[in-house]
């Protein structure tokens, strides 16, 4: 089923601000929570599908990727730049905001949060697939900025103490009976403020650069593997280890060949003559040339296998073969002169009968029997 605009899903406007989509999805959160919804399996797939969207529109990149290619941009099997799924830090950013005053909050300042995974669609030629090669490539990554040390803060300040938690990323509130916990509202949970932002990362600690990575793709790789790069992944949240990047690889087509498993396979034309009398043919292969006998009277869609050119799987086993597919070429643009020698040939064949052609005949034969049986 096609997923649904993810604008649409949260109800707002494709310019909604940062605050109209916080505001949207604590909305829907409320409405849809499985812990107010026990077992309603259609309000759980409305709140993982609000959740899903509002993870996506309010991280500035994925929203960026989203609004230019939809949800090519952002889905982990469509070829575009981004993490492969989870829950992400805005979610949990949010659940404590709307969730805190009616289950407890957490306990203690914001725990550790692993990075997200990202993902690197890589093309490759058949020739490298089959080859295996070290490949080059540059992705955006998110690093401390350097002129605040990641802190946040002008250079030169420092983030300060929340007076209103006390430093713990906490508040305790009294609610009739009850006493509750839940996330500070004056630093969000992270026990400090900054009055003072940094220029250059605008408070956020982070900035985003290219990095060159190098990956060793091995021989037989094929669409749909993937190799994966640990720790190479966005960075974590709060001191949390990066996730990893993951290299999904796309094999091209090829001009010549195509691939089913460890076999190759290619058409091979031959004229009318070399499959009428056989002869050798010259056929390319990934590491060279064979010659390839014809035998005479060689018919369209015979198959000839040349063992060991294939592929050498990439996790191990026998190389393939590769397959080649026989298609008789009718001569075109003749001439008189041509023409006249094909008549006379034709006249020839006539006068052996069926020897010369016996599936024609034997086909002609069924069809006459076939008229004489419903008596056309």
């Amino acid at each position: 089923m096609a997923k649904r605009d993810y604008y649409e899903v949260l109800g707002v406007s494709r310019n909604a601000s940062e605050a109209d989509l916080k505001k949207a999805f604590r909305r829907l959160a409320m409405k849809y929570h499985p812990d107010r919804n026990s077992g309603d399996a259609d309000t759980e797939a409305k709140f993982k599908e609000a959740k899903l969207a509002y993870d996506v529109l309010s991280d500035p990149k994925k929203r960026s990727a989203y609004d230019q290619f939809g949800h090519a941009g952002v889905d982990a099997g469509a070829g575009g730049f981004g993490g492969p799924g989870g829950d992400g830090g805005a979610f949990s950013d949010i659940f404590g905001d709307v969730f805190g005053d009616i289950f407890g909050g957490r306990s203690g300042a914001r725990r550790t949060q692993r990075g997200v995974d990202l993902r690197y669609d890589l093309s490759l030629s058949l020739e490298d697939a089959v080859n295996g090669k070290e490949v080059k490539f540059r992705i955006p990554v998110q690093v401390d900025c350097q002129f605040c040390g990641g802190t946040g803060a002008k250079p030169g300040t420092k983030p300060k103490t929340c007076t209103t938690c006390g430093g713990s990323g906490q508040v305790r509130m009294q609610q009739g009976f009850f006493s509750i916990q839940q996330t500070c509202p004056t630093c969000r949970g992270t026990g400090s403020v900054i009055e003072d932002a940094c220029g250059h990362c605008r408070g956020r600690g982070r900035i985003q650069e290219e990095k060159t990575l190098s990956v060793r793709v091995p021989p037989g790789v094929d669409t749909g593997d993937r190799i994966r790069l640990a720790g190479e992944g966005e960075r974590g949240e709060y001191g949390g280890p990066p996730g990893d990047l993951y290299v999904q690889i796309q094999v091209k087509s090829h001009p010549i060949f195509t691939r089913e498993d460890s076999h190759l396979h290619c058409e091979v034309p031959i004229g009318f003559v070399t499959a009428a009398l056989g002869g050798e043919l010259e056929v390319p292969t990934l590491d060279g040339k064979v010659m390839l006998k014809i035998p005479a009277g060689t018919q369209t869609g015979k198959m000839f296998r040349v063992r060991g050119k294939g592929v050498k799987p990439v996790r191990g086993g026998v190389i393939g073969d590769l397959i080649c597919r026989v298609t008789v070429e009718t001569p075109v643009n003749l001439t008189e002169r041509q023409k006249e020698l094909l008549r006379e040939f034709e006249a020839s064949m006539k006068e052996g009968g069926s020897r010369h052609s016996p599936q024609s005949h034997s086909w002609l034969d069924s069809v006459k029997s076939f008229i004489d049986k419903i008596g056309l």
